[in-house]
């Protein structure tokens, strides 16, 4: 069971000191949201600001690409610094060589499926990736509240990569009791921005991180 703070809820004003904490906390992954004001009505990080957090920590970065057409971007972000590069079944007419194309550059690669996309639409490209994003909000704002009819979702995608070494990945409205609806349902990487960084940043990790670990035990 991993934890993947977003940074996109992080207060900017002490960011050097937020990421600290979440190494401190024993954090591993870092989740990053792109967003090109065109796939979804919001404008974020790009591969300038990747760069720069590249050079002040050696999390994993899971960068989530909500862009249009991805393929022009895909080679910037992994020289950025990205490790995981995610991008929308939605947001790419070719899907299968937008994935190759994110090995090609030495980046581990994964899909992300919108809260009304099947799950099916997917599993054609299973050979090429290693995670499923699953989107449990509608993308491209942060503080959303949880959209609980993705949960028979993530137990399809369980059941669609079992034998594969994949994981599922939840974005969205993540709270103590979603994530544990979330890795009961069979997800094993939570992303968590809001609740993450409103308040006090280690008391949160600790807290989601027994829940999910409890119920990850039980799962």
């Amino acid at each position: 069971m991993k934890i993947a703070p977003s940074i996109l809820a992080a207060d900017f004003c002490h960011l050097e000191d937020q990421m600290k904490l979440l190494e401190q906390s024993n954090i591993s992954m870092l989740h990053i949201d792109v967003m090109d004001g065109n796939f979804v009505p919001n404008i974020t990080f790009g591969p300038d600001q990747i760069k720069m957090l590249r050079q002040r920590s050696k999390l994993i970065f899971d960068v989530h690409l909500m862009v249009q057409n991805p393929d022009w971007i895909i080679p910037i972000v992994a020289e950025a610094g990205a490790d995981i590069i995610t991008i929308h079944q939605e947001a790419t007419t070719h899907l299968h060589r937008s994935l190759q194309l994110i090995k090609k550059n030495n980046t581990r690669a994964g899909v992300v499926l919108n809260p009304a996309t099947p799950i099916e639409t997917i599993k054609h490209v299973l050979d090429e990736i290693d995670m499923i994003l699953l989107m449990t909000v509608n993308p491209g704002y942060g503080g959303q509240s949880f959209i609980s009819s993705v949960l028979p979702k993530i137990q399809e995608a369980k059941k669609l990569v079992e034998g594969r070494n994949i994981d599922i990945e939840v974005d969205g409205g993540i709270n103590l009791e979603t994530a544990q609806l979330c890795v009961e349902s069979g997800a094993n990487v939570i992303v968590a921005g809001s609740y993450t960084f409103h308040g006090d940043v280690k008391e949160n990790l600790e807290q989601l991180t027994r829940v999910i670990n409890k119920q990850g035990a039980t799962a």
